[in-house]
């Protein structure tokens, strides 16, 4: 029976368990739980978060992955990859774990400082293509559907200028309603720009999610004490990331294989 009970319904707590047994006559201990569901391969761990899906997110999801799954890399290497992200002034709001001694918990190695209200933080917007990085710049008010228009005109096409991209290169952004706006597509239409057609509620997959991981850990090394000093040393790690992978020896476009698209599937 626990068996059968985490297999139809895995968020089934070991108290529920316990609770649903004794009300059928039987008394066990959630340690007896705990061992029965190990010996069957099972153990506990943290829920992924994905997103919540209509059935028309999974068909435009289908109807992204199969129209692109055979392009050519030459079409890749002409998209210039967008997103705006948020960097804390005192790094990444992430649980860190130590090895301690008992009751050494409040010594300095052993704690991740703190400040009230977060220390402060910078909203930033930035762009790439496999030839690599293009501008990045400070977003200093909330931004709306006017200022991301302002940022767009500012620096996408001075950024694929610097980059040298083709003849007929394509724009990727996502569906933040700021790029969805109709001034937004219009602006976009104006200049002739050509978009790349992002699903809604897709998987965050976007290429530059991996240049945001690797800012933020090489601003976090840095240890910036001000906003004023997280800004610079975003500006200078940015301009440091090379259009090639130095660990592995990769381009940029190599990220889009064919497993990124059966992610866009599920």
């Amino acid at each position: 029976m626990i068996t059968r009970t985490m297999s139809k319904n895995p968020r089934t707590t070991r108290g529920d368990l316990v609770n649903d047994l004794q009300r059928a006559g039987t008394k066990v201990t959630k340690a007896t739980i705990s061992n029965t569901l190990r010996r069957q391969g099972l153990k506990s761990c943290s829920a992924s978060r994905v997103p919540l899906l209509k059935p028309v997110h999974v068909q435009a999801r289908l109807k992204f992955s199969r129209e692109h799954l055979n392009d050519p890399e030459e079409d890749w290497e002409n998209v210039i990859w967008s997103d705006e992200t948020k960097i804390e002034l005192f790094g990444k709001n992430s649980t860190r774990r130590v090895w301690r001694r008992k009751n050494a918990e409040l010594h300095p190695k052993n704690t991740i400082p703190t400040v009230k209200h977060g220390g402060g933080n910078i909203m930033l917007w930035g762009c790439f293509s496999a030839k690599g990085p293009g501008r990045l710049i400070r977003v200093k008010e909330r931004m709306n559907g006017a200022m991301y228009r302002e940022i767009l005109s500012d620096n996408l096409l001075p950024s694929a200028r610097a980059l040298k991209m083709k003849r007929g290169w394509v724009f990727q952004h996502d569906n933040d309603p700021k790029h969805t706006a109709r001034a937004t597509k219009e602006w976009l239409r104006k200049k002739h720009f050509k978009i790349l057609e992002w699903p809604s509620q897709s998987p965050d997959l976007n290429p530059i999610e991996n240049l945001w991981r690797e800012l933020k850990v090489c601003v976090a090394q840095r240890k910036p004490q001000n906003i004023t000093a997280l800004e610079e040393i975003c500006m200078e790690e940015w301009a440091k990331i090379p259009a090639t992978n130095e660990v592995d020896g990769t381009s940029g476009d190599e990220v889009l294989d064919p497993q990124w698209f059966e992610c866009m599937d599920r």
